[in-house]
């Protein structure tokens, strides 16, 4: 027996012919992706980038080392960034959610101003004007601008949280300082963190503007194995060397933030408590089940 679609509040489900009107457009579009990569895949073949030739230079040590130290950098770049990034947000949303307003202002002046600057212009302004050496520079301007970003999503989050949570707890006799620390910050990371993991990809991938402040990331090692190597297309190999590994790692992200999310429904704090089910035994203190009273 077949049970009728029902409707949702978000969308009505697809019916019959839906299904199949959905079911082309998937196969065209899986068409013309596939159309697109070999199309990718013949102009890299009429131009000869798959000759060993132009991927010879990789087999060399002193290559590989160089792609490795790059790509170390560009991890201690990006994990310097994204710590100062979490507690710089933490603070700021902090202010922003502050009872006192001219703490309020500051904090949103603050957020605001360096969420409208480009973060290359942070970047030169600190390196150039400042004299900040590159690593510095970068982490800098990483965390001005990812942190700005990131108060903006606590906040969000904190504020998404239902208000009778809030009341319930100040009703409780909570402190302010108690209810952001045990009842809204706890609900509130799980609606946060996908937009969390989300700013910290964008911070990992703008780690490669470093390279134009002459720190040694990946981007500017493999920029440094193309301007060296005398054949056609050096790029090439290169970004097809490079933009797997970025694309891992960013992979690896998200990875992880799926992997927290199924660790906190598993956690003890959150989950449902069983309930024994109702068993013959003792009703009150000291006596047994109740019974009807002698005549």
């Amino acid at each position: 027996m077949t049970t009728a679609p029902v409707s949702t509040a978000l969308y009505d489900v697809p019916g019959p012919r839906t299904r199949q009107r959905h079911r082309l457009y998937a196969a065209v579009s899986t068409a013309l992706i596939l159309a697109l990569v070999g199309w990718i895949l013949y102009l890299l073949f009429a131009t000869d980038q798959f000759t060993y030739t132009k991927w010879m230079p990789f087999e060399y040590k002193g290559i590989q080392e160089l792609l490795l130290r790059g790509l170390g950098n560009t991890l201690k770049a990006f994990a310097m960034a994204a710590v100062l990034s979490l507690a710089l947000g933490t603070v700021l949303a902090t202010g922003r959610l502050s009872d006192h307003r001219a703490v309020r202002w500051v904090s949103a002046l603050v957020v605001e101003f360096f969420r409208a600057m480009p973060v290359l212009v942070m970047i030169f302004f600190i390196f150039v004007a400042l004299k900040v050496q590159p690593l510095p520079a970068l982490v800098a301007g990483l965390t001005l601008y990812n942190g700005s970003v990131l108060a903006e999503v606590f906040r969000s989050g904190v504020n998404a949280v239902e208000r009778g949570q809030r009341e319930a707890a100040f009703a409780l006799g909570m402190r302010k300082t108690q209810v952001m620390t045990y009842v809204l910050v706890p609900q509130a990371v799980r609606a946060m963190l996908p937009a969390i993991i989300s700013q910290l990809v964008v911070a990992l991938k703008d780690t490669s503007l470093g390279f134009l402040i002459t720190y040694e990331e990946f981007l500017h090692a493999g920029k440094l194995i193309a301007s060296n190597l005398d054949y056609d297309l050096p790029f090439i190999p290169v970004v097809m060397v490079i933009s797997p590994i970025y694309i891992g790692m960013c992979m690896l992200l998200s990875w992880f933030a799926q992997w927290v999310s199924r660790r906190e429904q598993r956690s003890p704090k959150t989950e449902a408590v069983n309930v024994a089910p109702a068993e013959p035994g003792t009703l009150l203190p000291g006596g047994g089940p109740p019974t009807a009273p002698r005549l």
